[in-house]
């Protein structure tokens, strides 16, 4: 095989990669803004308030320790 084909070759590769890549970023987006307010929805106002306080207190353990 020739240098030339091989360079094109990974070079296409890694074109492709990039397109798969953001193609499936872009499906999952569609899919968080379709099923973020239908979970919303379904669970009660107790468990939503549950949730938001686990990730307030996972969010506040990174910033509490003043030496870092």
């Amino acid at each position: 095989m020739d240098v030339n084909v091989r360079a094109l070759r990974v070079v296409q590769a890694a074109i492709s990669e990039r397109t798969e890549t953001l193609a499936r970023k872009v499906a999952a987006r569609k899919g968080g803004l379709i099923g973020g307010p239908s979970r919303a929805k379904s669970i009660s106002a107790e468990r939503r308030r549950e949730i938001a306080q686990k990730a307030s207190k996972a969010r506040w353990a990174k910033v509490s320790s003043p030496g870092k």
